[in-house]
């Protein structure tokens, strides 16, 4: 059974810094794409950022040089740092997994990261 469980979301005040983590199990993570996407209310599910199996990344215009995704195959972990947060950034952030030489796409129950004053 696939499992992708994300931790880490939280209040923050603009300004600030969050990490999250996305742990999986059930997969062979290192032959994953791994992804952290996000939704807020009322709109649509974005990519946040994506590293491949081989390491290359990623990320919306929106987080550039604010957000930086990494992952640790021993531990089967992805995880988004994420400094300078803004209110914008405020959503549900998902963590996926995708392999798509086999069509196979996985997606954690998500983390809330709120940010407010």
């Amino acid at each position: 059974q696939v499992q992708l469980v994300e931790s880490g979301g939280g209040l923050v005040q603009p300004g600030g810094s969050l990490r999250l983590s996305c742990v999986a199990s059930g997969i062979i993570f290192r032959n994953y794409a791994m992804g952290w996407y996000r939704q807020a209310p009322g709109k649509q599910r974005e990519l946040v950022a994506r590293i491949t199996y081989g390491g290359s990344t990623n990320y919306a215009d929106s987080v550039k040089g604010r957000f930086t995704v990494s992952r640790d195959n021993a531990k089967n972990t992805v995880y988004l740092q994420m400094n300078s947060l803004k209110r914008e950034d405020a959503a549900v952030y998902y963590c996926n997994a995708a392999l798509s030489a086999l069509s196979l796409n996985y997606w954690g129950q998500g983390t809330q990261v709120t940010v407010s004053s």
